[in-house]
């Protein structure tokens, strides 16, 4: 058994504590805010987030960081725009031989940083990442789930497995950490293109070529920065892909089809809540342009989202871009322009 502590009482940090606890741990689940813990014991649920889903008695709760200290697991269950904060507070309580895990996917506001590297930077030690196609209301039921354990260190992987796995929950081990998290972050935009276009009121035809061009510009950026070209085939690409582009669960696929009836970005990100891929188009937007790699699709997306682009107009371009072999490596016109 193994004592571990989860950061964050959002929907997949009590997922992530509610398959921990079944496999016989010990553990406790940490939030910043006072009143989302007082909540959680009053009704035995988080409402907001997973209705409806009994959190067991045999996790504690507590708004107290210092509940670090003395832990073999220490989880990160927090929006990506917290990490860096959180992982500073902890930083001082985590045990030198405590296994570290990120589940948050996106990379960080102006740094472009991965989250791995974000916590790493901050308590001095590798990062393992959780990720794949997990819904927190699937996971915290029960339903089948398949995930990647990914970590430079294989030992701190293997741990994560060994304590977590279950008849409902397999884990994975994977050493390409950089893949398994661009893949991870990335699908968000794409997901919340695939709900535009259901907003928009187009096919499947639509969605499947948005996937399948999408899972391309997933893979080319993440080779660009040292992932491998298989882990994109794998659960965290397209696997991780498919499951956020359609399902209902995803909060980005249902900000998109707001976006797609004609709902101002902003305040279809507002309406949601937490919406992954809309800060992360901004960052993937940059770092292609970093890169020099062209992603049409994510171009198109970063201006819907924050230049005010209409989704018929941004569809037309990509649409009307020059023709070309479907392996072939794409240019942008920014490109061609400094080329």
């Amino acid at each position: 058994m193994a004592k571990v502590i989860v950061l964050g009482s959002g929907g997949f940090g009590l997922a992530v504590a509610m398959s921990l606890n079944s496999t016989g741990n010990d553990v406790t689940v940490w939030s910043a805010f006072k009143s989302e813990i007082d909540d959680i014991k009053r009704d035995g649920e988080n409402k907001a987030k997973l209705p409806g889903v009994h959190i067991p008695d045999a996790i504690a709760l507590t708004d107290d960081i210092s509940d670090v200290k003395g832990k073999d697991l220490v989880v990160f269950g927090i929006p990506v725009n917290f990490v860096r904060d959180v992982a500073k507070q902890a930083a001082p309580y985590i045990e030198e031989d405590a296994v570290v895990v990120n589940t948050g996917k996106g990379l960080e506001k102006g740094s472009l940083k991965r989250m791995s590297e974000v916590i790493s930077e901050e308590i001095g030690k590798p990062t393992t990442v959780l990720t794949g196609p997990s819904h927190a209301e699937e996971v915290a039921r029960g339903i089948p789930t398949t995930i990647v354990a990914a970590s430079s260190r294989h030992e701190d992987a293997q741990f994560v497995q060994e304590i977590m796995n279950s008849p409902t929950l397999r884990i994975y081990l994977n050493d390409d950490v950089v893949g398994c998290e661009i893949g991870g972050a990335f699908k968000n935009i794409i997901a919340l293109c695939a709900g535009i276009s259901d907003g928009m009121g187009l096919g499947d035809n639509t969605k499947a070529a948005l996937m399948t061009r999408g899972i391309w510009e997933i893979s080319t950026l993440g080779k660009a920065m040292g992932g491998k070209t298989e882990t994109f085939a794998g659960l965290t690409g397209i696997g991780d892909l498919i499951v956020t582009c359609t399902s209902m669960h995803s909060r980005n696929r249902r900000a998109g089809i707001l976006i797609g009836q004609g709902t101002d970005p902003a305040e279809a990100v507002k309406q949601i809540g937490t919406v992954e891929g809309y800060l992360c188009a901004e960052a993937a937007y940059e770092l292609s342009r970093k890169l020099g790699v062209c992603m049409p699709i994510t171009e198109q997306c970063y201006h819907v989202l924050f230049k005010g682009k209409s989704p018929h107009d941004a569809l037309h371009e990509l649409m009307c871009r020059p023709k070309r072999s479907e392996t072939e490596a794409a240019f942008c016109d920014w490109q061609r322009e400094h080329k």
